[in-house]
């Protein structure tokens, strides 16, 4: 091999490592709408290898009419590249809403080739869609306050009435003064759990190590409501511990177990859980209103088979007072999300049918009781 054949070698592999560095997908079309290469990244986006991936055409990958086909042929034409914002990139494999932003751009080396780069908008949506979560606790905080003061005094005296009442009572006026009592203490339980929010108290955190809290909550939920759910993990062993406090941590994840287990049913004959933990050290984030920057390399999923999450639902998920239960009170989901939020991390759900994952991001323990310097808590707006 000549010494220009070497080099040109060592500059091909530098160039594939740095494309197969990057967070985003990266693919290569070719003028026949073939993708001719494309790095890691796309394999994980499109869920299929680099040999598969060159066998396809790109509209086979994306959904019938993508305006990303569209900017391709504008690239051709115009010789310039063109960037698109927030469009719909689902595919075969995973149909469920997949926002992107789309970078297009000519290769002039290649002709009528065209580079095209994906970013997935879910990182900063993530972290508006928290502020805007714990934005509705805060509400919910003062409306706890109040009901606390103005509903529990009278509803203790009203119950007490009814409790009199039923002593000299008929049969039938009986059943009314049992259902006035069932009532009051239905509503005092409801606002019982809306004081859990008005809780500021600043709590003691210590570095927690993930995989016992998991196993905890696992064995918890499989002597109660999980009986006859089967349980699997996949844990990354040398995950750093998370600065957190443990009972709330235990409190987050029995939450979702246990609504993945409704979800599921009681009659599914197959229903799983799946646990999950990795290191994704991945985008920093500007918080709004401050200078600082947030990382959020630990993720830890809890994902279930069950029927899904209704659409229409999606959006206010973990808002309060949000539930698909005929009997909830809609804030098991809204406490999950103010107690990650209170943990500088941020919560999302993925739903289709019997692949629903609820995904918990949370900034790493620096070993100086904080997290790191690039990890500061998320802010309440």
């Amino acid at each position: 091999m000549s010494h220009a054949q070497a080099i040109s070698s060592v500059v091909n592999i530098s160039a594939d490592a740095m494309l197969n560095a990057l967070p985003h997908p990266v693919m290569m079309i070719s003028p026949d709408g073939r993708i001719a290469d494309a790095n890691v990244a796309a394999e994980q986006f499109f869920e299929a290898s680099i040999p598969m991936l060159r066998r396809n055409l790109l509209r086979d990958l994306v959904p019938f009419g993508s305006p990303l086909l569209t900017l391709i042929e504008q690239v051709r034409r115009r010789g310039s590249a063109v960037n698109e914002y927030k469009v719909d990139l689902a595919t075969p494999r995973n149909p469920g809403e997949r926002l992107v932003d789309l970078h297009v751009a000519p290769l002039s080396e290649y002709a009528d080739h065209v580079l095209v780069m994906l970013q997935e908008r879910t990182i900063a949506d993530k972290m508006d869609r928290q502020l805007t979560h714990r934005g509705a606790a805060r509400s919910v905080i003062a409306l706890a306050a109040m009901l606390a003061h103005e509903i529990k005094n009278p509803l203790s005296g009203i119950r007490g009435a009814a409790q009199l009442l039923e002593q000299s009572a008929g049969d039938e006026d009986r059943q009314l003064t049992t259902l006035i009592c069932d009532e009051t203490d239905r509503i005092v339980k409801l606002v019982d759990r809306m004081e859990v929010f008005a809780d500021e108290r600043p709590v003691d955190r210590e570095p927690v190590n993930i995989h016992v809290v998991l196993d905890h909550v696992k064995r918890l939920a499989q002597t109660g409501f999980a009986r006859h759910i089967k349980f699997s993990e996949e844990y990354d062993p040398s995950l750093p511990p998370v600065l957190a406090n443990r009972d709330q941590l235990v409190q987050v994840f029995l939450n979702l177990v246990k609504n993945a287990c409704e979800a599921i049913g009681e009659d599914a004959p197959d229903g799983e859980i799946h646990l999950t933990t990795a290191f994704r050290p991945g985008v920093r984030l500007s918080v709004p209103g401050s200078n600082a920057r947030v990382s959020l390399p630990l993720e830890f999923c809890v994902k279930d088979n069950g029927p899904g999450v209704p659409d229409d639902l999606m959006p206010h998920l973990f808002d309060p007072f949000v539930t698909t239960k005929r009997t909830g009170s809609g804030l098991g989901l809204a406490l999950v999300a103010k107690i990650v939020g209170d943990h500088g991390g941020i919560i999302e759900c993925e739903s289709q049918p019997r692949r629903t994952t609820f995904r918990v991001l949370m900034p790493i323990y620096s070993g100086e009781g904080d997290v790191a310097d690039d990890a500061p808590s998320v802010q309440s707006p």
